[in-house]
């Protein structure tokens, strides 16, 4: 009888067991609902085929979309972990843990350089995802070398803002890396240097009251909600309702607030247009 009990019986378990599938092979379109296979997103540059909903992407990803080929990394000053020892529901030190541990990232910001469009430049990319691309000292430092960066040689720099604001875990020392930002900016400009920011869903806060609406072009993904306070908080505030598509990507075009509105599968061939034209190519 051993047969039933070696062979038989672990079958009937293996079959009758439940399988593990992951929770994230299918994403949801947070507009229309639709169910998209995570491959086949991915593949269509995390653009919801059948609604056109530019989905957030990582940093690292942005890179690969926005590079020819092989791009480098550059070394950022590490983070101060806890300048003002705060706390509300949770030790800062224990939210930038687990920031660092979900994304692989030091901070929100990333910054390397590379070739598009045979052209070197110097990209700055915001990460939503560890903890909203909130602008804190690590980011604020990582922005200003990287600008530094393109003016030792001259490159164009392309800033991609994904940003629920400052940081308030780091309180002024946060605020301080707006006027320190905008420094940076005047300088690019002072030195002729092209200064494109792409402006992803969400840009908002202290980073639109900076560097994200500084640029010398101003290009946004379609959808993307940017402006200062939120909709909800300027309704609570003023008690009226807000204008449809209030704060999004086409009403600002429409009120003369950003250049132009890009699909993302656009949006290379489109830099490498601005570019060109800002370096007179």
């Amino acid at each position: 009888m051993n047969w039933i009990n070696n062979i038989v019986t672990p079958k009937i378990k293996e079959i009758l067991a439940k399988k593990d599938v992951p929770d994230n092979l299918w994403i949801k379109c947070p507009e229309s609902g639709e169910m998209v296979f995570h491959k086949d997103l991915e593949e269509n540059q995390w653009v919801i085929p059948g609604s056109n909903y530019h989905m957030k992407i990582p940093a690292k990803k942005r890179l690969e979309l926005l590079y020819d080929g092989e791009y480098q990394i550059l070394d950022t000053e590490s983070s101060i972990n806890d300048p003002l020892k705060f706390k509300d529901e949770k030790k800062y030190v224990d939210r930038l843990r687990d920031a660092r541990r979900k994304t692989g990232m030091d901070d929100a910001v990333v910054i390397s350089q590379g070739i598009i469009g045979n052209m070197p430049v110097i990209s700055i990319v915001q990460d939503f995802t560890f903890m909203g691309g909130t602008l804190g000292v690590a980011a604020g430092e990582a922005i200003i070398k990287a600008m530094n960066e393109a003016l030792l040689k001259a490159y164009p720099v392309i800033l991609f803002s994904a940003a629920g604001g400052a940081r308030m875990q780091e309180g002024i020392l946060s605020l301080m890396q707006m006027p320190r930002t905008t420094i940076a900016v005047q300088k690019l400009n002072e030195a002729k240097i092209p200064y494109i920011v792409v402006l992803t869903n969400p840009t908002t806060g202290g980073v639109t009251a900076s560097y994200a609406m500084l640029g010398d072009v101003h290009i946004a993904e379609p959808g993307a909600l940017i402006g200062f306070a939120g909709p909800r908080v300027i309704e609570q505030t003023i008690k009226e309702k807000l204008p449809e598509g209030f704060q999004r990507s086409e009403y600002l075009l429409e009120h003369g607030m950003i250049d132009m509105v890009v699909h993302r599968h656009d949006l290379k061939n489109k830099l490498i247009t601005v570019c060109k034209h800002l370096l007179k190519k």
